[in-house]
């Protein structure tokens, strides 16, 4: 480990999580370094445009180059790049919107974002991150995890969102092996209220879980039957559909056939 990196990426994760504007000192009481280091380092990634300053130039905020890295990101990763029809097939067909999630630590990152056909104004909610444990598409992914992955995820921390968010590791247990068995995870409320989601594990071809695809909306049209079957076997079929074509093999799997 390098550790003038380390910290770099320390203060990134900082203005990021805890932003959107924090000085020098507020940085180095939480990073437990000499302010002189903080400031240094901030120097270093204002000049490359990682971190900008404020008007009065004494707060520092997320610089614009950042959008770059994350565009470049999103554009080279290989399940969105491959979901992209997929995505618009499922929201054509369910009338619903789409998402496609990946597990990055123990959160998952929306990496594409398929708006509902019809309704009302919507926002791109790609890029957002939400603890694993408070959404369908963390579940979806955990469920079909490797089980040292899965402890892991269980023992560490588990953030509540809302009231209906699971944190007991024995809920989530029960809740992840009924995913499992089912080929897809159900999450009622638990990232926002009133919004429900539907989502299955998509798989590479070597076989282990890429990423989520799913439906997101009110529950009262998600998640009340026959609504919710209906929505359940389209979701599966999907990310079928979406594994086949990330190399996953046709019956190769038993992921494919839960």
């Amino acid at each position: 480990m390098v550790q003038s990196v380390q910290r770099a990426i320390r203060i990134l994760r900082e203005l990021a999580t805890d932003g959107p504007r924090l000085g020098v000192t507020e940085l180095a009481d939480r990073l437990g370094v000499a302010k002189p280091t903080v400031h240094a380092l901030l120097r270093t990634l204002e000049s490359e445009g990682l971190v900008s300053r404020d008007s009065e130039g004494s707060k520092y905020r997320l610089g614009p180059d950042l959008v770059a890295f994350g565009n470049a990101y999103l554009d080279t990763h290989e399940l969105r790049s491959r979901s992209l029809t997929w995505a618009e097939l499922l929201a054509a067909r369910t009338k619903e919107a789409v998402w496609v999630s990946v597990l990055t630590g123990g959160r998952i990152l929306v990496v594409h974002h398929a708006f509902r056909p019809e309704g009302a104004v919507q926002m791109l909610e790609v890029g957002a991150a939400i603890p694993w444990n408070a959404s369908g598409f963390g579940k979806a992914i955990v469920a079909f995890s490797p089980p040292a992955l899965r402890k892991e995820l269980l023992l560490g921390e588990l953030t509540a969102l809302t009231g209906a968010t699971a944190t007991d590791p024995a809920v989530l247990t029960r809740q992840l092996d009924q995913a499992a068995a089912a080929g897809y995870a159900v999450e009622d409320q638990e990232s926002t209220i009133g919004d429900g989601t539907i989502a299955a594990p998509v798989f590479d071809r070597s076989g282990e879980v890429a990423g989520a695809i799913g439906v997101v909306g009110p529950v009262e049209r998600l998640l009340a039957d026959p609504a919710r079957q209906e929505l359940a076997v389209a979701v599966r079929e999907t990310a079928r559909n979406l594994s086949r074509e990330l190399g996953a093999r046709r019956g190769g799997s038993v992921h494919l056939h839960s």
